[in-house]
């Protein structure tokens, strides 16, 4: 039986990688990962999946879109324009699908088509409906899935945080909540407010990409209807952090007199996984 863990390149899968590999040993576990474009993926990310991997004495599988390497991989915008479309109906976000998804699956068919591992995740206690829709899309697959950070005991946990082993996690957590790519497609107007101002690059290939197949990232704004307000918040010296709760971010904002609503993209759960 061989242990699968999905190793994003977040705190919390890096967590689970180091009980799995504790609980199961070294040679039962396979760390995969899915290489993403150095233009959006922060090199802090990839120096920390490398560190505790490296502590684990395991290597990285990369299961990448097309097997392609890193230096050819698409990021999520050219990989939407190519698509034509952001998502289609209500699925998942095509960047999601073509990065991760398809790639994932492609590799359990192939190399392991009779089921004999289980997946495991970095999903949180209070991520259950997360916990569900996983389990349950893998099990109709007839693949087993795992949670240790959610669902096992406090007795068999013997690590909460990367730096009690002397690495720091990624310093991309000082202003997201997220280990995602920088412009995530399926991340709300604050996380877009401070690519605006870290990244202006990134939001110029957003707004192009939004032009091209003709939608929003956004379900009710172009990043250019919004631009003007980001601009005037950045000059207020609204923070650039995701870590002020959404309520109160856009409450702050409009007692400055800038009236962009709140959004209730901002409330949900990072979704971009294998």
């Amino acid at each position: 039986m061989k242990h699968i863990v999905c190793y994003s390149g977040g705190h919390s899968s890096a967590i689970v990688a180091i009980e799995v590999v504790r609980k199961f040993g070294k040679e039962n576990v396979i760390l995969v990962n899915h290489d993403i474009n150095i233009s959006v993926e922060s090199p802090d990310i990839k120096r920390f999946k490398k560190e505790v991997a490296d502590y684990l004495g395991l290597e990285v599988t990369y299961v990448n879109i097309q097997g392609l390497p890193l230096d050819l991989i698409p990021d999520q915008f050219e990989v939407v324009i190519k698509a034509k479309a952001f998502k289609v109906g209500n699925g998942s976000e095509l960047c999601t699908s073509r990065l991760k998804t398809e790639p994932f699956v492609d590799y359990l068919k192939n190399e392991f088509p009779f089921k004999d591992c289980i997946i495991y995740y970095g999903f949180d206690a209070n991520e259950r409906t997360r916990i569900q829709r996983r389990s349950g899309i893998l099990g109709a697959m007839g693949y087993k899935s795992d949670y240790p950070i959610a669902l096992w005991p406090e007795s068999e946990r013997t690590i909460s945080q990367t730096i009690q082993i002397g690495i720091n996690p990624p310093a991309q957590y000082e202003n997201f909540k997220h280990a995602n790519c920088i412009g995530c497609l399926k991340a709300g107007r604050q996380h877009w407010y401070i690519v605006y101002c870290q990244r202006p690059d990134l939001f110029k290939k957003a707004k192009e990409a939004e032009q091209t197949i003709g939608y929003s990232i956004d379900p009710d704004f172009y990043l250019e209807e919004m631009e003007s307000s980001f601009e005037l918040m950045k000059i207020f010296g609204v923070p650039q952090t995701e870590h002020i709760k959404h309520q109160t971010f856009w409450a702050n904002v409009r007692r400055i007199g800038i009236n962009l609503r709140e959004d209730a993209t901002s409330e949900k759960p990072c979704e971009c996984v294998f």
